[in-house]
């Protein structure tokens, strides 16, 4: 078996014998015809071992027609046979006194048969029923036999022919008028092994009928792994070589690729593999470990969580510590908070902050969420900086201030995000505006009105305030309605 490979295709040869006179312990028996041509003798092979061999050498002798027949021999399925021959020639002009009928070359033929029925009359000692596969010419030949009666100069070759469909064959070697020794003849057929390729087994496949033949064999991918393109295939073509492989087959998430691709083998404990693919298992993140073998994740440990949108190869977080050092710095009604981050931002880089605001007036019992008139700038949930700026408060009141840590696992945790509280007090601030204004009466130099209190007075109201104009006059025109002398409003003062 030869084994060659590279980037473009995956030479794999492999060939099953069907035939070879070298591994007979006993006479071949093979059928000549004439009796006078072919003669079995023992000789010997490149490596001086003994072997059985056939030899004819009736040079002196016009007109020769010397077959010599093999045994049956079955196919065993193959398309395409193939025949090694490693034989020797006289060389003519060696032998003194030659005619010039004396040949160098010998012919080959098959005849193929679904039984063993040859005789020694058929099939006809012709080449009609026979079939000629082509004449065999020796690459060198020898002109003198050594004192021990070794024959030098081996020449082999190899040919084939097909397609072949019925059970089995003969093959015949005509020797026309030469002296030669055809020492050892070994048949086989070519086959494509069984092959792990691309992630896909590939069984045995018998070459093609022709040289040129392209069998097509279906791949399966390997245990754990699944295909990922075309269907798998492979092509056998006719000298037994696996070419042009399609499509492929990866191990599963939980499986990595090993032994050169022949194994997807399950992740060992610690490690995972999240996706499909050639990638190896990876080690567990920070704070992760798996369960059992072949995992595709890695769980967190306990306190350990991991967000929605992590990838696999993260490490496990946690929630982060609470806010530090927090400062706050009031103003009438409104209120400034500042602080620092948390010692332990949980591993994460997302921390935001959130305020809890609860409002702790007197008189009220216990402290509760603050109403939706209280503002936040720039908001109160999910700051990005360790600042807000909060008004609209109510004057003379006690509030909590509840500033969370939160990260991206915060929502995971059983637990309440951490937290760093600070209590105010807010102070005196002006009341808020008259919302409705009401005509009671008016007469010609007259008018009665009406108000409701505003809705946050922020203390006891002193008085009030009231402006009116002149109905021709605008406050937002810079000059008067009319030529003349301008109408400025006019101003009083109310007592509560």
């Amino acid at each position: 078996e030869k084994v060659v490979s590279d980037s473009v295709f995956l030479l794999l040869l492999s060939v099953e014998t069907l035939m070879d006179s070298t591994t007979a312990t006993a006479e071949l028996g093979w059928t000549v015809h004439p009796p006078s041509g072919w003669e079995e003798v023992s000789g010997y092979d490149e490596n001086m071992n003994t072997i059985r061999t056939y030899q004819v050498c009736n040079v002196f002798e016009s007109s020769q027609n010397n077959w010599l027949r093999t045994k049956y021999i079955r196919r065993r399925g193959a398309h395409r046979i193939h025949v090694e021959m490693k034989f020797s020639v006289r060389d003519c002009s060696s032998i003194p006194n030659v005619p010039g009928s004396c040949k160098e070359t010998f012919n080959l033929y098959y005849y193929e048969s679904d039984y063993d029925t040859a005789t020694k009359t058929f099939p006809t000692w012709m080449e009609n029923p026979w079939v000629k596969v082509d004449t065999i010419a020796a690459d060198e030949s020898f002109s003198q036999v050594d004192l021990g009666g070794r024959v030098m100069k081996i020449n082999t070759e190899v040919r084939s022919f097909g397609p072949v469909s019925k059970n089995g064959f003969y093959l015949a070697f005509q020797d026309y008028g030469g002296c030669m020794s055809l020492i050892a003849v070994r048949v086989f057929y070519r086959k494509c092994p069984r092959v792990i390729q691309n992630g896909a087994i590939f069984q045995e496949t018998l070459s093609g009928a022709e040289s040129t033949s392209l069998v097509a064999a279906r791949g399966s991918c390997i245990p754990n792994a699944e295909e990922v393109d075309v269907p798998i295939k492979l092509y056998c073509n006719g000298d037994g070589e696996w070419l042009v492989p399609i499509g492929r087959c990866m191990c599963k998430p939980g499986y990595e690729s090993v032994e050169n691709g022949t194994i997807c083998r399950g992740c060992p404990s610690g490690t995972f593999k999240a996706n499909q693919g050639d990638d190896g298992c990876i080690h567990c993140p920070i704070n992760s470990r798996t369960t059992s073998e072949g995992a595709t994740n890695c769980v967190c440990r306990n306190s350990y969580y991991r967000a929605d949108s992590d990838p696999v190869d993260m490490p496990c977080t946690t929630i982060p510590s609470a806010p530090q050092s927090v400062i706050s710095s009031v103003n009438e009604t409104s209120l400034m908070l500042e602080w620092s981050p948390p010692r332990d931002s949980g591993g994460r880089e997302d921390l935001v902050y959130n305020i809890i605001c609860k409002s702790c007036g007197s008189g009220r019992g216990a402290c509760t969420r603050c109403g939706d008139n209280v503002q936040f700038t720039p908001r109160q949930l999910g700051l990005t900086e360790p600042r807000v700026y909060i008004s609209d408060l109510l004057a003379h009141t006690q509030y909590t201030f509840e500033i969370q840590a939160v990260n991206g696992v915060t929502d995971q945790s059983p637990f309440s995000p951490q937290f760093a509280s600070v209590n105010i007090t807010t102070n005196q601030a002006a009341p808020s505006a008259v919302s409705i204004m009401h005509q009671v009466s008016r007469t010609v130099d007259s008018i009665t009105l009406s108000w409701s209190q505003p809705d946050q007075p922020n203390g006891v109201i002193l008085d009030y305030e009231l402006q009116y104009y002149e109905k021709v006059w605008s406050p937002w025109l810079q000059e008067p309605a009319q030529e003349g002398k301008p109408c400025w409003p006019s101003q009083e003062s109310f007592p509560r």
